[in-house]
């Protein structure tokens, strides 16, 4: 009975952590580079000296997409960059907003401004 027991603990808890691991929403997407990095406010300062490249950028996202999560806003000041989640977007964590994330990608002329189009993401 003893035995019974024991094993049924060992194998609820062996459950408990595959179940654990497996369910964890992971928090890099796509493969960082190593890729320069810059600041967000100088990107929006200078976009054409910026365009075009793969740059480094890390700040608090703000107004993420609600609906899949397939973009989110940086700023510097009061001015947006807008970061395009295009490549993991369904996968992409939602409601991020407040909190900090590490973005690689290419800086892309949009509508009348400029986004970041992202190749690798770490939310923190």
């Amino acid at each position: 009975m003893k035995k019974i027991l024991i094993l049924c603990g060992a194998i609820v808890v062996a459950g408990g952590v595959f179940l654990t691991r497996s369910l964890r929403t992971p928090t890099v997407y796509g493969t960082f580079t190593g890729a320069p990095r810059v600041e967000v406010a100088e990107l929006i300062a200078k976009p054409k000296e910026h365009l075009h490249k793969i740059w480094a950028i890390e700040d608090t996202i703000r107004d993420q997409c609600t609906t899949m999560g397939c973009y989110f806003t940086f700023f510097a000041g009061d001015k947006p960059l807008r970061i395009e989640l295009i490549e993991i977007a369904m996968n992409a964590p939602k409601r991020r907003n407040g909190r900090p994330a590490r973005v690689e990608g290419q800086l892309i002329p949009y509508g009348d401004g400029y986004q970041l189009v992202a190749t690798a993401v770490e939310f923190k």
